[in-house]
């Protein structure tokens, strides 16, 4: 698990630490399941005191990200039994697996392959649902998920699809991987959910260690909950030497960028920052856009 901290950063230590914890859970580098280290053994790790670590661990349980387990154990919250991330089982397993369950409950493999076909052949999804709690990073996935798929893309709160369920009727539902155990429950059963991870933002940080001079570092995007991602995502390779600027869109003008030698942009702003200096960071990881590309394919051929 690689964290790196910075004492001399403004933005506070433990809040350094639990967002990237949770940035790592959102890109998949830490996956459902993981076991943390302890408190002690991650602040002897990162020379920080086991209260800073306690009260970020405590944070990331309350927001849902970990879950306890008896003892000290802290664990990455775990996707439902039935719905494991892809790639753990091929489809011959899971076939097997299917018809096991139905002659232990008592179903003919011919019932079995009567009520399968009936659900293949059930209505198809016609446009992408994205769910997520924040309406700006609601707004950055929809358009990232347009922009390559080219389908009708809508999007709500998970309380909207709680108090509505129908929006879920002819959706294919999307959810960020740590909102996905919350969402499924609200998703019809003959329905699949699809998670996301998001990318890394491992060539940005790296980018701001290798400037030579100190710098103003800007970053501009629609969403609150990631300007603080990268407020403490970016802390460590900051330190006193660089200047953070941060901008929620709709900007006031271009103008109160133009002091910054970098700028990120996430696919929003991309638009509307230019130069050589503006830098896109697409929230959405290429392998599950490439995932949501092979599903919507897999309806249009039906």
């Amino acid at each position: 698990m690689e964290i790196r901290v910075s004492k001399e950063s403004e933005v506070p230590v433990r809040q350094q630490l639990a967002e990237q914890i949770a940035f790592l859970i959102a890109t998949n580098k830490l996956k459902a399941g993981d076991v943390l280290p302890s408190v002690r053994e991650l602040a002897r790790r990162l020379s920080i005191h086991h209260n800073t670590v306690s009260h970020a661990y405590q944070d990331l349980v309350r927001r849902t990200w970990l879950v306890r387990r008896r003892g000290t154990r802290v664990l990455v919250r775990s996707l439902p039994e039935r719905k494991r991330p892809r790639g753990t089982q091929n489809l011959d397993e899971l076939i097997d697996m299917t018809i096991q369950a139905a002659r232990e409950r008592g179903y003919s493999l011919q019932a079995l392959r009567e009520r399968m076909r009936e659900r293949l052949l059930a209505e198809p999804p016609d446009h992408i649902l994205v769910v997520d709690e924040e309406p700006g990073l609601q707004h950055l996935l929809q358009a990232e998920i347009r922009e390559v798929l080219g389908w009708p893309v809508e999007c709500c709160a998970r309380e909207d699809l709680e108090q509505n369920s129908g929006r879920a009727i002819g959706a294919l539902v999307v959810a960020p991987q740590y909102a996905a155990v919350d969402v499924e429950a609200l998703v019809p059963k003959a329905r699949l959910l699809l998670s996301i991870a998001f990318s890394s933002a491992d060539e940005h940080v790296e980018r701001i260690r290798q400037l030579e001079q100190p710098s103003v570092i800007a970053v501009v995007s629609i969403s609150a909950n990631l300007l603080r991602t990268a407020r403490a995502l970016l802390a460590p390779a900051l330190g006193r030497r660089h200047t953070l600027c941060e901008y929620l869109l709709p900007l006031e003008s271009p103008k109160v960028l133009g002091s910054a030698d970098v700028i990120f942009c996430d696919s929003i702003a991309i638009k509307q920052v230019k130069g050589p200096k503006a830098v896109h960071y697409r929230v959405i990881a290429p392998d599950s856009l490439a995932y949501l590309s092979s599903a919507v394919a897999s309806y249009k051929q039906e």
